[in-house]
């Protein structure tokens, strides 16, 4: 099994890309999704979140209201450092254990990490690392026109992350997302083909 770390910039497609690896048969580990899954009541970062942010990012079902959450953690540099500190180490003991799962069989493994640190290739054995990239100002775009995004939010989001140049120094393949949906699947076409052959080729 293959295991290959997938990330990028929000907005940069890499949620897109991550779908049309699975379309061609990849197994897909998703950190969003297992973000999702680490904060419902009961999960393993909820407690703590609520205890560092408050009542005020609970809706009224008693889940956390992730809108409410972003407002809060976003704000300043220390408060977006608490958030990581209590969810990171949650979703990577999550992702550690489906990546452990999956090792026994064939074919090429993805995880879809967002915030892909050079840690994580070890922590995660991971092989491979794909990037998914696009100049910010479309990223923003993407955000604003499709996701709902004020241009202050988006912009405020992607200075957040690491920078492009950050994502491009420790890839081993990079995607580039900057134009149309027939681009991209060429771009994909090629990384599969040789992550089929990586996965192929005898150990």
């Amino acid at each position: 099994m293959l295991a290959v770390g997938l990330t990028g910039g929000i907005g940069s497609g890499k949620s897109t890309v991550g779908d049309l690896l699975v379309q061609r048969g990849a197994i897909l580990i998703d950190a969003d999704r297992i973000a999702r899954e680490v904060v419902v009541p009961g999960g393993p970062a909820y407690e703590p979140l609520v205890a560092r942010f408050g009542p005020g990012i609970l809706a009224p079902d008693g889940t956390i209201d992730r809108a409410a959450l972003a407002a809060v953690a976003f704000a300043d540099a220390d408060a977006l450092a608490a958030l990581n500190a209590i969810t990171h180490p949650a979703i990577s003991a999550v992702m550690a254990q489906r990546r452990a799962a999956a090792q026994e069989g064939e074919g090429v493994v993805v995880l879809d990490v967002p915030l892909l640190k050079p840690e994580h290739r070890g922590a995660l054995a991971l092989e491979v690392v794909v990037v998914v990239d696009c100049p910010v100002e479309i990223a923003v775009e993407r955000l604003v026109g499709q996701r709902g995004f004020s241009r202050p939010d988006a912009q405020a989001r992607i200075a957040a992350q690491a920078t492009r140049e950050e994502r491009r120094q420790g890839a081993d393949f990079v995607i580039d997302n900057s134009t149309d949906r027939a681009h991209l699947e060429v771009e994909v076409d090629r990384v599969w083909a040789a992550l089929e052959a990586r996965s192929d080729a005898p150990s």
